[in-house]
């Protein structure tokens, strides 16, 4: 290593890059845990260093750090805040020690670094920035926000984009009748709009039960310290530091009522990241929904055209396929596989600690930020944008030996069967052959068969 400085911790002396803002546990980190080059999220580390900023404010008021220091501590943070360059100081693998210690203490020596620069002196990256704070109460915390403004930023402003898309779309198609689907088999009619109200429905429902999951956030592990007792920290700390948090953030955060509770486990962010799944279900259903109806052009179901965005085939000239809703298919299976992984991870609570925090807060935050990205690009590249191909659904309608149904009440199943059959191993509409057999007349089946009314059901 070329350019270095040495760094002294409780182990001893260290090799550290000569322009690192960092010390020696960082280093230290580093050296051990060359695993997957992949580094924790910048919005987790910035929530990282907002609970040190909150922290450093509630201990000046409580007399329990020097306001210099804390002021130093403060200017550190909004600079760290304020140049995104600084976050190539923030080096340490997501695999690394399952407390969060290397990232807690990498995010200590960074400010303090930076604290002692701004004050010309020292300010101590243990003594002072994680002052009456642990790894094991700091990470979980830092799970909570970093999560929290994500879902705030980003997911739930998507999620409800989508939805307002799916909603104007819905009512562009509502005249548009299709036959409707069970087992992939043609069933009764349904309008278009109908179905993408059931989208945006979905949707909706993943929202509350979004909503629901982040109430369970709010509340914060800050304050246990070590094991849940608060040894170390001042008896007033987590209420005073979710204060300064809460204002911080412009949003409502408050001590846990358990603070073993919250180091041991990671319930909330697994129940959190259970509702992720279910949202990525969710649009695994409008995906392939979307992919279906666009299938073809002539060989598939052809009911729209979603827009041209790239061709399809390096070999087959004139291809388009349905991207968009394959990119969002597999965004889906990424999700539910962070899932699988934050459930494994939400296991590994061995008495006061969970030993897997740096892989929750990975993994969720990879899950808000897939979400949310792919939910407004299907909405604006994907729902906003096909056309429906009305012929196509018209004489598949004509031809629906399904429709046959709404003739059950006059002339009974039975009978209503053997049409449906005759007319399917014919070919020819359903109408032509129920006037042949039902005894009713054509105008009476025109009512009777129309799809309008039927689509529309008990509504109309």
């Amino acid at each position: 290593m070329s350019n270095t400085r040495i760094e002294t911790d409780s182990m001893g002396q260290l090799e550290v890059p000569e322009a690192a803002l960092y010390g020696a546990q960082t280093q230290r980190a580093v050296n051990n845990f060359p695993i997957s080059g992949r580094r924790l999220p910048q919005r987790f580390i910035r929530a990282l260093l907002l609970i040190k900023q909150a922290a450093a404010t509630a201990n000046v008021k409580l007399g329990e750090l020097d306001s210099e220091i804390g002021s130093a501590i403060v200017k550190a943070v909004q600079h760290l805040q304020q140049d995104p360059e600084l976050m190539s100081h923030f080096p340490v693998d997501v695999f690394q020690t399952g407390s969060g210690t290397s990232s807690n203490m990498n995010a200590n020596e960074v400010i303090a670094s930076l604290a002692s620069q701004q004050r010309g002196a020292a300010v101590h990256p243990n003594d002072h920035v994680n002052r009456g704070q642990s790894s094991n109460d700091v990470i979980p915390t830092a799970i909570h926000l970093s999560a929290i403004l994500a879902l705030e930023d980003l997911l739930k402003p998507a999620l409800e984009h989508l939805v307002r898309v799916i909603e104007d779309k819905a009512q562009t198609v509502h005249s548009s009748i299709k036959t409707g689907r069970t087992h992939l088999m043609d069933a009764m009619p349904v309008r278009m709009s109908d179905s993408l109200s059931a989208w945006a429905t979905q949707m909706q429902q993943n929202i509350a039960r979004i909503k629901q999951a982040e109430g369970d956030l709010r509340q914060l592990a800050q304050g246990g310290t070590a094991v849940g007792s608060g040894i170390n920290a001042h008896p007033q700390f987590a209420q005073q530091f979710c204060l300064e948090l809460s204002e911080l953030c412009q949003t409502k955060l408050s001590p846990s009522d358990d603070f073993f509770a919250a180091i041991s486990s990671q319930d909330a962010a697994v129940a959190l990241s259970g509702q992720l799944r279910c949202t990525a279900v969710s649009l695994t259903k409008i995906a392939n929904d979307l992919r279906w109806m666009n299938s073809g052009p002539l060989a598939g179901i052809g009911e729209i055209e979603l827009q041209a965005l790239q061709p399809g085939s390096s070999i087959m000239p004139g291809k388009v396929n349905p991207v968009l809703p394959e990119a969002a298919a597999m965004v889906a299976a990424q999700v539910i596989g962070n899932d699988a992984s934050i459930a494994i991870a939400g296991q590994s609570g061995n008495f006061e600690l969970n030993v897997m925090l740096p892989l929750i807060a990975d993994r969720l935050m990879d899950s808000i930020e897939l979400l949310a990205n792919t939910s407004v690009l299907l909405a604006d590249k994907a729902i906003a944008t096909f056309t429906v191909n009305d012929e196509t659904l018209k004489r598949a309608l004509a031809r629906n030996p399904i429709l046959v149904t709404a003739l059950n009440p006059v002339i009974g199943y039975q009978k209503a069967a053997a049409i449906a059959k005759q007319a399917y191993q014919e070919g020819r509409p359903i109408i032509d052959v129920a006037e042949e057999h039902s005894g009713l007349s054509r105008d009476q089946l025109k009512h009777l068969l129309d799809p309008a009314t039927l689509a529309d059901g008990s509504r109309h």
